[in-house]
């Protein structure tokens, strides 16, 4: 079975993605990681649908 999702680090100031490499350098309380689908993934099924 394939992975429909990466792993992604997020920053909690301007919300950009950083690397993984940033991300474990900084202050945890200052970065999020979070599963991003793939490009032609679509729509992940959270919110309302038009």
């Amino acid at each position: 079975m394939t992975r429909h999702t990466r792993t992604g680090y997020r920053d909690s100031g301007n919300g950009r993605f950083i690397s993984e490499k940033q991300a474990n350098r900084r202050n945890p309380n200052n970065w999020q990681k979070e599963r991003v689908p793939l490009p032609g993934r679509g729509d992940t099924g959270r919110g309302e649908k038009k």
